[in-house]
């Protein structure tokens, strides 16, 4: 399926969401060059918004709606390591676009905020592991989250781009942000209610181009 056929779906079944549609291809459109370019994503948010970057992860790391079958190549590569292991890899793995939730790391945020600035957990993260041409993805209805801020600010210093996810409210994070997709509510739950068909959409978008037929 074409990326932005998904795009258009999106639309027809959210047409509240149709003001959004430049803002998401402009994400969209980083999130690909990112990846053909061999970049990764950290994702990050808090409370439903930690849950949704957890979500997202399971969205790219693995096959969403198609299954993202090895190439002959790759698993003949594991084959000749060990045959019998490298069979039931080859039919079991599949392709993933690398992507890290930075709330999931219990004993490296706790220990962080012990010895640190909790409010700095993220950007430490993005001090770690991110690289010029990699993407950060902050999640927050209000689009003040001083956490992901913070990240934000170490990501756009270290080259990467930067997608926020938020409410209808204009932000600081869309001060920070390339691009920023703004749900059109203003409470948190509705707020959310749309996140997760936007970023579905991105995730089905991403999936179409890098494994599709």
């Amino acid at each position: 399926m074409n990326p932005l056929r998904r795009l258009d779906e999106l639309i027809k079944r959210y047409p509240e969401l149709g003001s959004q549609r430049d803002n998401i291809l402009k994400s969209y459109k980083i999130l690909e060059n990112s990846y053909e370019n061999g970049g990764k994503l950290l994702i990050a948010g808090n409370g439903g918004s930690a849950a949704d970057a957890e979500h997202i992860v399971g969205e790219l790391m693995k096959g969403f709606e198609n299954p993202r079958k090895l190439g002959k190549t790759e698993v003949e590569k594991m084959r000749s390591v060990n045959k019998e292991f490298g069979n039931i890899l080859g039919e079991y793995l599949q392709g993933s676009l690398p992507a890290i939730a930075l709330d999931g790391h219990f004993a490296l945020t706790t220990a962080y905020m012990n010895d640190c600035e909790p409010l700095l957990c993220f950007a430490q993260q993005v001090n770690g592991y991110g690289r010029e041409g990699d993407v950060f993805f902050g999640i927050s209805t209000s689009g003040n989250s001083k956490n992901v801020l913070y990240a934000a600010i170490v990501a756009k210093a270290k080259g990467m781009k930067v997608i926020g996810l938020t409410g209808a409210k204009y932000s600081k994070l869309s001060e920070i942000a390339d691009s920023t997709i703004h749900s059109p509510q203003t409470r948190t739950y509705m707020i959310q209610e749309h996140h997760l068909p936007i970023y579905h959409c991105l995730c089905l978008m991403l999936e179409d181009r890098f494994f599709g037929e």
